[in-house]
């Protein structure tokens, strides 16, 4: 059955609220913090040059991705308004609209922004394929989308290693930190990629914290020919 609109806010507000995502980013263990910073880093790279230029967040979160781009005319998408009310604080100052609801169920202009990034939203997602083929209809011609997912095949079987040593039985449930039980889909970096290039063409891919050790998997996208 499929979810609606209010069901969909419900969960990404209890989301929000079990996993603070100012503490997230702040206080969660030290690797965890080592990959997200390399994983923002990737993302600031992938976006390129931004000043003056109209950049959106598909799932903004606690705008902590787009306080990176400072330069760019900001607009932040998300479900939750406990998220949604994050962000305007983190974004105090910046040039940045807020707008609450599914973006593929939004009526927003095709082809409004010259960057679009969505990050570690889409295996919350019931329907990916239609946020992806939203993203492709909101970028311009000359656009590029980075899209960020999580490798959970592989994070699953490194939490289960943790869970079995001394450290996991010491962080008990913050092993669990990050609220991978709201994820619906879990991919491999390979099978997320052949489900992006039915929609964008896949320019370059990089891995956080690093290649060999792909615990989150992002690619810079851009329209396809």
């Amino acid at each position: 059955m499929a979810s609606s609109g209010a069901d969909v806010e419900a969960l990404n507000d209890r989301l929000a609220r079990d996993y603070p995502i100012d503490d997230y980013y702040a206080r969660s263990p030290l690797p965890v913090r080592v990959i997200e910073q390399r994983r923002l880093e990737i993302i600031r790279a992938f976006a390129g040059e931004v000043g003056g230029l109209d950049l959106a967040e598909i799932g903004s979160g606690g705008g902590h991705v787009l306080r990176m781009f400072r330069g760019a005319r900001l607009t932040a998408i998300d479900v939750s308004s406990v998220f949604l009310d994050t962000a305007r604080k983190n974004l105090a100052g910046y040039d940045a609209r807020f707008i609450k609801g599914e973006v593929d169920k939004l009526d927003l202009p095709s082809a409004s922004f010259d960057r679009i990034i969505c990050t570690e939203v889409l295996e919350h997602t019931q329907d990916p394929e239609a946020i992806l083929a939203t993203i492709t209809r909101l970028l311009r011609p000359d656009g590029v989308a980075v899209i960020t997912v999580p490798n959970d095949p592989l994070i699953l079987k490194l939490k289960g290693i943790v869970r079995r040593t001394p450290v996991g039985w010491a962080l008990r449930d913050r092993v669990k930190w990050g609220g991978d039980e709201f994820h619906i889909h879990r991919w491999t970096p390979a099978e997320f990629e052949r489900l992006l290039g039915r929609f964008l063409r896949v320019t370059d891919r990089r891995s956080a914290p690093f290649d060999a050790l792909p615990i989150r998997a992002c690619f810079r996208c851009v329209q396809r020919l």
